[in-house]
């Protein structure tokens, strides 16, 4: 399939990266500071507590769907609070979490398949996550990251797409949303009027009938090639 694409939204947890050892590691480094800090905390709150917390507060909280940051503080203000120390400790605390947090492991194609695709199109980050491009090290790559947290509203809502669309000055119909949720990102993105690639990895099965991406891949490289060649395409005709 081949049509006009001025424009990439590219989702970044589990699309440019794997999530889940991410999160295990800054927990454990977390972990780590607290004993060393707040041992009462520590002692009161081992991963696996702290990670259920997290999960309670998030369901308390629907109004911070959005904003993972704050969820993570209000997490590490009542963890110190019931363990009876000083809430001052979550500026620090949250600090050395999120650097950890920010330490990741590309998948194997994802920083040259990301260089392809910039030189070819702008390339916008949008995610519901709290990575920071910066300290990552890839914004030089991108044209701007709106975040969920930033913006106010999540994916799979259509205002975060339309609000990328606009600030990078193209009609939906002409971005591409690029991401491995099959919701926050590929009906997400469909609903918002953009095109839609799913990076499916793990081989899983595409659920709905009536909704399909336009494209599906295993891996950026593979979006990468087919940019290429769409690209030749479009000169040639022109």
């Amino acid at each position: 399939m081949s049509f006009p694409v001025r424009a990439i939204t590219l989702d970044l947890d589990d699309t440019v990266w794997p999530i889940a050892p991410v999160m295990i590691r800054a927990e454990n480094i977390l972990g780590d500071w607290l004993r060393e800090h707040a041992p009462l905390t520590a002692e009161r709150y081992p991963a696996q507590a702290m990670r259920e917390l997290r999960d309670r507060i998030a369901a308390e909280r629907p109004d911070l769907a959005h904003d993972f940051t704050q969820q993570r503080r209000l997490t590490l203000e009542h963890m110190l609070r019931e363990a009876g120390e000083d809430i001052a400790l979550v500026a620090p605390a949250f600090d050395v979490f999120f650097a950890a947090r920010c330490e990741v492991e590309h998948y194997a194609d994802s920083e040259q398949a990301l260089a392809r695709m910039a030189a070819r199109v702008p390339l916008a980050a949008l995610s519901n996550g709290n990575a920071d491009l910066q300290r990552i090290g890839l914004m030089p790559l991108f044209r701007f990251q709106l975040g969920a947290r930033e913006h106010g509203r999540a994916k799979p809502d259509a205002s975060i797409f339309h609000a990328a669309c606009a600030r990078l000055d193209v009609e939906p119909a002409q971005v591409l949303h690029v991401g491995d949720d099959i919701e926050m990102d590929i009906v997400g993105g469909a609903r918002a009027g953009l095109r839609t690639c799913w990076i499916n990895r793990e081989g899983r099965s595409w659920p709905h009938a009536q909704l399909r991406p336009d494209l599906e891949f295993t891996t950026l490289a593979a979006l990468a090639d087919w940019l290429d060649t769409a690209h030749r395409t479009d000169t040639a005709a022109a």
